[in-house]
């Protein structure tokens, strides 16, 4: 390969990067709670948002606070 097909490869991998990542920092508004509380560590919070909204709406699960609540989050 040549360098204008590196170039042209890295320019696409970049794109397609950006995009994932710009996708998941989107996911910030929160949905609601989901599970017990505090919730357990062998649970996964993701999987409690997801059959509890489904998918979409919920992108993303996280355990937070002092209370340890799992906090459910969709696109805006």
């Amino acid at each position: 390969m040549n360098s204008v097909s590196y170039t042209v490869l890295l320019l696409v991998l970049l794109a397609v990067s950006s995009e994932f990542m710009k996708s998941v920092d989107a996911c910030k508004t929160f949905l609601g709670e989901c599970g017990p509380t505090p919730f357990p560590a062998t649970d996964d919070c993701f999987t409690c948002c997801v059959n509890k909204y489904g998918s979409p709406p919920a992108c993303r699960g996280v355990v937070e606070g002092t209370d340890k609540h799992c906090h459910c989050y969709q696109l805006p």
